[in-house]
């Protein structure tokens, strides 16, 4: 019996020789198609996920913006709106930063630079409505910065200048406002804005600003002084000074029922009206040697005759008029005596003792405080059985805890403060807190998870193309191939031994072989050349 010769595996490119024409073209489609979905898994797996860099841009944005971009080399597309600018998602703070450093987006106005691009010659006219122009874009640009608000415009209107108090106007200005969609601005921000603009502009008040937004709703109402409305500020100070008497209260009784164990509300009756008062007053009359003398008038008159007396002349010897000449028993006149009625007059003007009070009264003072205390009942702890029970406090204990909260909040009887505390259990919400949200379920976690499962199914397109498909078909290939080769040998071995003795089962493998040979040869004839070709060689 002779020996069959030991042929090694056939290799890849003896196995596509060995293919026919139908074989080869189905198995170069087979590799294509396996190519192509292997590109396409590898294109899916590298192309970006795309997310809105900025929308709503106009016309000189984007362009300016896609020019940018495309400097930069940075992939971007549009929504299918064309509303949007789109570019990959772990890029998109990069490239804000980027466009920002440009000046870009520039929203549409204009600012400052605009004073930038004067021209020599350019009339004074034309210079204040470039002035008007730049300072509208840059409140516009400072109120865009909020972040409920998407776009705004800013309308001034400034009157010119003028030499004549009565022809002088208030400036005044109008602003539109694009909130974002589910924003709204509450009024401590509305307020901040019309300050914002009013302080801008020169001899403007907060009275002459409105705004309103895309629906045209005023968001600042004006008020004029007959307005009893309190504003906002004043709306802010009185929660705020009811919040700092609730926490006198709520930090003096802590120490004593517990943080949770005490409630406390505080309403404040404030005025804000603006008084001043003047008040004179005058004392009653002081003692006139205690006074300050302001002025004194002294007035002096006499009547009657004067005597006479001298060198007896004609004018010398005549009496005054109406006068009494006395005449002695010698029938002389020796003298004549003085007879007066004389009136004295004094007026003194001392200074008044008054008083001018001018007293400008506070706004915002207290004018009453209601405040109610809510205490919960003291757990107590019995020392045998270790039960803890709910006890309220005592007549004494509510007495004492009452006079405390008179004390923290200063309360006045005059005013009509009025303080109300309760002792009672407290009603303690037994329902279960709302468990977490499960790992499955956090955004984090399921963004994550679709990356591992986009990786996960391009991992197994390629092992089932590779394991399941070509794999499979080498492996017939090749069996198919051994098959041929092992067929052939043992016929050319058995031809060359057909002279030989052989039995009856010889004879029967024989034919067959040789039938099976004769086969091979018609199908496919290469590989029986290549067999005759290897004995040629060996022998």
């Amino acid at each position: 019996m002779s020996d069959t010769p030991n042929n090694p595996a056939p290799s890849i490119l003896s196995l596509l020789l060995s293919l026919n024409a139908q074989q080869k073209m189905g198995f170069m489609f087979a590799i294509a198609a396996t190519i192509a979905v292997l590109v396409g898994f590898w294109m899916w797996g590298q192309t970006p996920e795309y997310r809105v860099l900025y929308s709503n841009l106009s016309d000189r944005d984007g362009g300016a913006i896609i020019e940018a971009l495309q400097q930069q080399n940075v992939p971007y597309k549009f929504t299918e709106g064309g509303g949007a600018l789109m570019v990959p998602a772990n890029m998109v703070h990069e490239v804000r930063l980027r466009l920002a450093s440009q000046g870009l987006p520039k929203g549409g106005t204009v600012g400052f630079e605009l004073m930038e691009s004067q021209k020599f010659g350019t009339s004074q006219f034309l210079e204040q409505v470039n002035y008007q122009r730049s300072l509208e874009g840059e409140l516009a640009r400072s109120m865009q910065t909020l972040a409920a608000v998407e776009s705004a415009r800013v309308h001034l209107a400034i009157p010119k200048p003028s030499v004549f108090v009565k022809d002088q106007q208030k400036p005044s200005a109008s602003v539109v406002l694009t909130l974002r969609g589910g924003r709204v601005l509450d009024p401590s921000q509305v307020s901040g804005i019309v300050h914002l603009v009013s302080s801008s502009i020169p001899n403007m008040s907060p009275q002459n600003v409105t705004i309103i937004d895309q629906s045209g709703n005023m968001l600042n109402d004006a008020h004029d002084g007959n307005d009893p409305l309190m504003d906002a500020s004043q709306l802010k100070y009185v929660r705020e000074v009811e919040q700092d008497y609730i926490k006198r209260i709520e930090d003096i009784l802590a120490p004593i029922t517990g943080q949770q164990n005490v409630k406390a509300q505080v309403t404040a009756s404030l005025d804000f009206s603006q008084v001043e008062e003047t008040a004179e007053t005058y004392k009653p009359n002081q003692r006139p040697n205690t006074a300050a003398v302001r002025s004194m008038q002294t007035m002096e008159a006499r009547n009657g005759t004067q005597s006479t007396g001298g060198v007896p002349g004609a004018l010398s010897n005549q009496p005054p008029p109406g006068s009494t000449m006395v005449i002695n028993n010698a029938n002389s006149a020796s003298s004549v005596e003085n007879i007066e009625n004389m009136r004295k007059e004094a007026t003194s003007n001392f200074e008044l003792d008054r008083t001018i009070q001018h007293t400008k009264l506070p706004v915002g003072s207290i004018r009453r405080l209601s405040v109610a205390v809510v205490i919960n009942n003291r757990n107590v702890t019995d020392p045998k059985t270790g039960k803890v029970t709910s006890k309220p406090y005592t007549d004494a204990e509510n007495a004492q805890i009452t006079a405390l909260v008179k004390d923290a909040m200063g309360f006045d009887s005059k005013r009509g403060d009025s303080v109300n505390v309760l002792n009672r259990a407290f009603n303690v919400d037994t329902e279960p807190a709302e468990p977490p949200l499960p790992f499955w379920k956090q955004p984090d976690n399921i963004a994550l998870g679709k990356e591992i499962l986009k990786y996960l199914l391009i991992a197994g397109g390629i092992g089932f193309l590779l394991f399941g498909i070509i794999r499979p078909a080498f492996r017939n290939l090749s069996a198919q191939a051994a098959a041929q080769a092992e067929a052939a040998a043992a016929a050319a071995e058995a031809a060359r031994h057909h002279h030989g003795p052989a039995t009856l089962e010889s004879k029967n493998s024989y034919e067959e072989n040789l039938e099976l040979a004769k086969q091979l040869t018609k199908d496919d004839p290469k590989i029986v050349a290549s067999v005759v070709k290897e004995w040629v060689n060996k022998e």
